[in-house]
């Protein structure tokens, strides 16, 4: 089964760049393309994609507030964002909002295509650039925290809860974390689902936030 995809982006040529990469490869199908996402709601109803792609800078509402949108009503779905700029701030808010992604347009087509696959499978893709701009942010230790070394809490996970998490943080996919854990990918999506309840977090990225700035994992 074909992985389908819908593109918000208002660049034309890359738009039509990417209708022409995705739809002729195996495994993928265009679901749908659009120059902006003033009527995302119903485009995402029409096209009933499994992956987003979304721009960042596009006229009217741009994709930040797009990915809002889109995890507000559509939770399942996952985004991933492409923008030709490694801005900071744009970043941290996409990945905020609900992005399950990050990429630079000037990633090769064979790139996007994996990270497509990726993003289907539960992971988290980024640019190498951006991957190290998240890390550093998350790594920053928070002034205002109060909580000491000696009050840390593992929020009561097992240790294969631990390792999966780990492998989380550490930027594998369900796909890749099933193989290095030898478990089957079910049972990844199943100690993820106690994971984000243990953690109360409800997205990869906060439970991959709250592992690094409380230290629940190395």
């Amino acid at each position: 089964m074909a992985i389908r995809v819908t593109i918000f982006d208002d660049n034309k040529k890359l738009l039509d760049s990417l209708d022409i990469l995705i739809d002729g490869s195996p495994g993928f199908q265009i679901a749908g393309t659009f120059p902006n996402i003033s009527n995302l709601i119903a485009d995402i109803e029409k096209s009933q994609p499994d992956v987003i792609l979304m721009d960042i800078e596009m006229p009217g509402i741009n994709g930040i507030e797009g990915v809002k949108i889109v995890k507000k009503h559509f939770p399942k779905i996952n985004v991933m964002m492409q923008t030709a700029f490694e801005n900071d701030e744009h970043v941290f808010e996409a990945i905020c909002a609900g992005a399950s992604g990050y990429i630079l347009k000037s990633t090769s087509p064979s790139r996007i295509l994996e990270c497509i696959v990726e993003v289907y499978q539960g992971g988290s893709p980024m640019s190498p650039t951006v991957a190290r701009k998240v890390l550093g942010f998350l790594q920053t230790p928070k002034k205002e925290s109060n909580q000491s070394d000696e009050n840390k809490d593992d929020y009561n996970l097992t240790n294969r809860e631990k390792e999966v998490l780990s492998c989380l943080v550490n930027g594998l996919s369900y796909k890749m974390i099933a193989d290095q854990c030898n478990i089957t990918y079910e049972t990844v999506r199943s100690h993820m689902k106690k994971i984000y309840e243990k953690l109360h977090v409800a997205s990869m990225t906060e439970a991959v936030a709250k592992a690094i700035n409380k230290k629940i994992v190395m």
